[in-house]
């Protein structure tokens, strides 16, 4: 298995898919490869985090 280049869906940059990360993929069970860079992925579970905190939810209170 060598390392491969793939193309970000978001950034549109390329990034490498190593042999080690494939590796982990397969170990894990999953049958897609990444589609979106380090970076990308990165942010986009930083915003999934962050998403919902504050605001105006009352969280079952009734006052």
């Amino acid at each position: 298995m060598a390392d491969k280049t793939l193309v970000c869906k978001d950034c549109n940059e390329e990034f490498v898919f190593t042999e080690g990360e494939q590796e982990f993929y397969k170990e894990k069970g999953f049958e897609n490869e990444p589609q979106r860079c380090p970076d990308c992925r990165r942010a986009r579970k930083q915003n999934r985090a962050n998403y919902g905190r504050g605001g105006n939810r009352s969280h079952g209170n009734r006052w």
